[in-house]
């Protein structure tokens, strides 16, 4: 009997425990904005944990949903600037980040503003992009935060398993692609640590991964990015077809020497060819 109730009361612990650090929301889920919400507080502060943020630092997050990675960076950084496209989130919001006036929430979409125009009332040291973003726009996300030639110090976003397993992908596999190639120009790349689809309300249909993005001091030089991107895309755009066909439109003859340096003829597949390389095309063939 003794040895029941100690198990009974050490159960009870458990559960006390789990519903303690899980968090509770108050909306309608809408699936057609992505919104799985985070209930982990552990899963939340090892988000936090992957940047030294510091009183003096911004933090950009897109997608604050429930406010509970909001709050943890709030506690961390000197300011949070979050961009939320569902306005029926207003009340929730507010009542989440009562005692948090470092907090700046933009009901507004992430994808249309100017990030730039945004942050230029704030004075801060380091810059840092940190979200469980909407699994839907991850890549346009990724995108934006490229062409706005803002330096954020670190990247860190929970994604899709998947979409993770994208962005890192090296040269040879089946998950290296145009986007592979344009992240691995900019950033070093690294997956922090796997997400089970169990820690969210409502629970997806796929797991997620948290990965963080490096800006590289010394990036290589390009002569015209704008080439070199639509050079990329280009050399991706048919997956079983060889650079021979996806390239027609270039010079194939310049395209041919540079391959040849590094082994490689015009019966190659772009999943083959390491950043490098392309970024060595895009400059030789500038006119």
């Amino acid at each position: 009997m003794k040895l029941f109730s100690s198990l009974f009361f050490f159960f009870l612990c458990v559960i006390v425990l789990v519903v303690m650090i899980m968090e509770h929301y108050d909306v309608k889920f809408k699936k057609k904005f992505g919104q799985n919400f985070l209930k982990s507080s552990r899963t939340v502060e090892k988000i936090a944990d992957t940047c030294p943020l510091s009183r003096e630092d911004l933090v950009i997050e897109v997608g604050p949903g429930g406010a509970i990675l909001t709050k943890e960076l709030a506690k961390r950084a000197g300011f949070v600037l979050a961009y939320e496209i569902d306005s029926d989130l207003k009340d929730e919001l507010k009542k989440k980040l009562v005692g948090f006036s470092n907090v700046e929430v933009l009901f507004q979409d992430f994808l249309e503003s100017d990030i730039a125009s945004d942050i230029s009332h704030y004075s801060y040291h380091n810059l840092y992009f940190i979200s469980n973003v909407p699994y839907y726009i991850t890549t346009p996300i990724i995108m934006k935060i490229i062409d706005s030639k803002l330096s954020f110090k670190k990247i860190t976003m929970m994604v899709q398993k998947e979409v993770g397993d994208r962005f890192s992908a090296q040269p040879g596999s089946k998950q290296y692609g145009s986007i592979s190639v344009f992240l691995s120009y900019y950033y070093s790349i690294h997956k922090e640590f796997f997400v089970s689809r169990k820690e969210f309300i409502p629970e997806p249909n796929v797991d997620s991964v948290v990965i963080s993005f490096t800006k590289k001091d010394d990036l290589l030089p390009l002569k015209n990015e704008h080439l070199f991107f639509q050079l990329v895309r280009d050399s991706f755009q048919f997956k079983r077809k060889n650079i021979r066909n996806n390239l027609k439109k270039y010079d194939l003859s310049i395209v041919s020497t540079v391959l040849s340096k590094y082994g490689y003829d015009l019966t190659v597949r772009a999943e083959q060819l390491p950043m490098e390389i392309f970024v060595e095309l895009a400059n030789a063939l500038v006119l």
